[in-house]
């Protein structure tokens, strides 16, 4: 009997970590839907500093260099989504970024960052090798800005 119990308890114990896991590769975030207005043609909107300290709500923000080292200009992998959805981008200059209240959480460009009511959510970091991907490949892009955003606007 002992070992019948053993057995179960053991089951129970590796179902339940099962479980633990995948909720915790979401990380516990829910997806959040974007400003009304950022559900429009899939554009880039242009900022400097100023302008972007003072967005309300939640957006997403490309921060970008003036060159680009990567084999496909990561701008195309993000217009290409952003067409596709109908979703426009803050878009702004490093350089004017440095200048702005995100930039004490992001540290490098390019970037996409997810904004909350002015706080950051996500955003992919160019200094780490886990990123690279998304920035050269669209459905990987895709599947990683899933996890945080609604594609479509809420009705």
């Amino acid at each position: 009997m002992n070992k019948k119990l053993f057995i179960l308890f053991s089951l129970l114990i590796i179902l339940l970590s099962g479980c633990t896991n995948k909720i915790n590769q979401n990380d516990g975030k829910e997806r959040i839907y974007l400003n009304k207005e950022y559900y429009n043609k899939g554009e880039f909107i242009k900022v400097n500093s100023k302008e972007l300290d003072s967005l309300d709500g939640s957006f997403v923000i490309f921060t970008h260099n003036s060159f680009c080292s990567m084999g496909v200009p990561c701008e195309d992998i993000f217009k290409s989504f952003m067409e596709k959805y109908k979703i426009d981008f803050i878009k702004i200059q490093f350089d004017l970024f440095k200048e702005s209240k995100y930039y004490e959480f992001v540290k490098y460009a390019p970037s996409i960052i997810i904004v909350k009511n002015g706080k950051v959510v996500a955003y992919l970091d160019a200094n780490s090798d886990d990123d690279i991907d998304k920035y050269q490949d669209i459905s990987k892009f895709e599947k990683w800005i899933d996890n945080y955003i609604y594609f479509k606007e809420e009705k």
